[in-house]
């Protein structure tokens, strides 16, 4: 378990079952982000002044050697990924730009700015394909080469600036959570460009990670709240809103519609839409209020009084498990392979969870839960 602030620190899980820490190191300057490497034991960590410093953790955890400072930015880092087969060092910062160096000499190969601060950041290591969320809430698909790159796409969907990304390169799926409380699945490798929205959370989703093995999503909001999403049905997309100037129920004129008002001498009203259908209707038209999990909505949202009916009974079951974390989460990391889960708060306690009772991991690694 590794620990940020002004501070890095490593905690060794000792035969008493405690954690206690083994390495204590003080920055020059806040700490932002973080990317560690397993296998390599190299850890790469961004700071606010936009600096990205490189440590090499000794074999038995209890020594960490300084290698190098990349200046990747001129503001905070916001995410790091290092890629160890070509030796690139991505990260993404509040500069809004993407950066991508050589570890081996610790030069620049290339940057690329958006036209807000860069927030969060997922790379696929066999296509060199980067995703960065943004605050403006949208995410741009960028090709990395070595001194150069191209705009793929940029997906817009959320109200939101994006808070977490995740990138699932066996089913080729991206999942975006954002401060507008919501998450999106984008189908990147289905023809058809499939979006699902998943809203169960009250809070902006600061974390997200996707299981590929037992098709769950597990996500976390900054009230503490852990989402569990069973991404193993065939889910619904929810409608795109419809745009109407009368209500496409009882063809009431919306408040703009100046002409109809004045032909029907009636009062416009306010305009709002059906989550089931799309369609644009009339508060006396969606007076009520229904869970309809199948399209992502685990809470109860205004649906027109026809698809009220509609929906049975059945229909309302939700498929996804709610847990709370008990702390304001910041951020989150999973050990798939162990069914662990870290949650970092601001309130500057780490907690270590088992996520096995609610995550499928004993089925697909033969891990047994404790």
């Amino acid at each position: 378990s590794i620990v940020m602030l002004e501070t890095i620190r490593v905690w060794l899980k000792r035969d008493s079952g405690q954690y206690w820490p083994s390495i204590y190191h003080t920055m020059a300057s806040p700490c932002s982000a973080m990317a560690y490497h397993h296998d390599s034991r190299r850890i790469f960590v961004g700071q606010d002044n936009g600096a990205i410093m490189e440590f090499h953790i000794s074999e038995d955890f209890n020594k960490m050697n300084f290698v190098k400072t990349y200046p990747a930015h001129q503001n905070r880092v916001s995410a790091i990924t290092f890629c160890l087969a070509s030796e690139w060092l991505i990260s993404t910062g509040h500069d809004k730009c993407i950066s991508w160096m050589c570890t081996r000499s610790g030069s620049m190969l290339g940057r690329h700015y958006f036209t807000s601060w860069a927030s969060c950041l997922q790379y696929d290591h066999e296509t060199q394909h980067a995703f960065v969320g943004d605050y403006s809430g949208q995410i741009t698909l960028l090709k990395l080469e070595q001194n150069t790159c191209s705009v793929i796409t940029t997906l817009k969907g959320h109200e939101g600036s994006i808070t977490s990304l995740w990138w699932d390169p066996v089913q080729r799926l991206l999942f975006s959570g954002a401060s507008d409380h919501s998450i999106i699945m984008w189908d990147i490798g289905g023809r058809k460009g499939r979006t699902l929205l998943l809203q169960g959370h009250h809070d902006k989703v600061q974390a997200i990670c996707y299981i590929q093995l037992t098709r769950q999503l597990v996500s976390c909001s900054a009230d503490g709240g852990i989402a569990v999403w069973n991404m193993d049905i065939s889910r619904e997309e929810a409608p795109q809103w419809l745009e109407s100037d009368s209500c496409q129920k009882c063809e009431q004129p919306f408040f703009w519609n100046i002409k109809q008002m004045w032909d029907t001498k009636t009062i416009g009203l306010r305009q709002h839409h059906c989550r089931k259908c799309g369609q644009a209707v009339c508060g006396k038209c969606s007076t009520k209020r229904s869970s309809y999990p199948i399209m992502g909505f685990e809470f109860q949202v205004r649906v027109c009084d026809s698809c009220f009916e509609s929906i049975k009974d059945e229909d309302r079951t939700s498929l996804a498990t709610f847990h709370e974390g008990k702390h304001n989460i910041s951020h989150m990391s999973m050990d798939i392979s162990r069914g662990l889960m870290v949650t970092c708060g601001s309130d500057r306690i780490v907690k270590i969870w088992d996520m096995t009772p609610v995550v499928g991991c004993s089925l697909a690694t033969g891990f047994s839960s404790r």
